[in-house]
């Protein structure tokens, strides 16, 4: 409770900043992260060797670096969009092709969307809700810290998202199948070895969850893929792509595939906006075959 009282006041001030101080904060933290903390450095340069083994060291390094000052630029749009008015959520985010989705409302369907730690997840959930006519529901899991917890709530619903913790995804949906809605799923995470679908993802041996691909089917809720590019520092373009219309008539795992092969294509586009610090593979196939 006392570190979440002392930090709250400095939080709410960094997202009073103008953007030209908030990017100029992180610039230096960046300083600090990459060069005296070295936070997850050995995690990060060793994910990119793994899954750009055509690239120099000299190349890995200049990567990482620019993955460093996207980490925290990201952390800090994130603390500013909690004050973020409508139109400046419009601006740094834009929607394209909303006509995709607001045809699925008007057809009265609902829709999974899918998205990986890419671009400004956060902000886009902001993006879909003032452009789009489908109410957005984002599956998450919740902060160990409650009142850290309670902030973030309140930045991910702000302009009306609606959040789903993970453990009452199905139930939520079963509930509410007959008000046509959008679920969105950063499907990119990872389960353990034993409960996933193993394909290769950036050159390595990668499990993923499949309980949106199943909900899809069993509920034959049309999938889309919502690609977030950054164009530049503090903006960026939201572009939804329908993957399937009839995912009951998909084969096994043929959604997840067709999910991680598109975000693959969008991370070797731009490999500095996915969330390489995390530990992504610290599971091995040969632990779900011995399992």
């Amino acid at each position: 409770m006392i570190p979440y009282y002392l930090a709250i006041p400095f939080i709410y001030l960094l997202s009073y900043l103008p953007f030209w101080a908030l990017y100029g904060i992180s610039d230096f933290l960046c300083f600090l992260l990459f060069h005296v903390v070295g936070y997850r450095r050995k995690v990060v340069e060793q994910n990119l060797r793994n899954s750009f083994p055509q690239k120099s060291e000299k190349e890995i390094k200049t990567l990482s670096k620019k993955y460093y000052h996207y980490l925290c630029d990201l952390t800090l749009e994130v603390f500013k969009k909690i004050t973020m008015n409508r139109p400046a959520a419009m601006n740094r985010c834009k929607f394209h092709n909303a006509e995709l989705i607001n045809r699925l409302a008007s057809e009265n369907k609902s829709v999974i969307l899918l998205m990986g730690h890419y671009g400004n997840w956060e902000w886009a959930g902001s993006s879909f809700t003032l452009s789009t006519n489908h109410q957005l529901h984002v599956i998450y899991k919740a902060l160990s810290n409650p009142y850290f917890e309670k902030l973030m709530v309140k930045s991910r619903t702000l302009f009306g998202t609606r959040l789903i913790k993970v453990e009452n995804t199905l139930r939520d949906i079963i509930a509410n199948k007959n008000n046509p809605a959008a679920y969105a799923f950063i499907a990119d995470q990872t389960p353990f070895p034993q409960q996933a679908y193993w394909t290769t993802f950036l050159n390595q041996d990668t499990p993923l969850f499949t309980g949106a691909e199943k909900l899809a089917k069993k509920l034959n809720y049309p999938v889309v893929f919502v690609n977030i590019v950054r164009v530049k520092r503090g903006y960026y373009e939201i572009f939804p792509e329908l993957l399937f219309e009839e995912p009951k008539l998909c084969k096994e795992n043929e959604i997840t595939e067709a999910f991680i092969r598109r975000l693959e294509t969008e991370i070797i586009k731009m490999p500095e906006t996915w969330l390489w610090s995390h530990r992504r593979w610290k599971y091995t196939k040969e632990q779900a075959v011995n399992k």
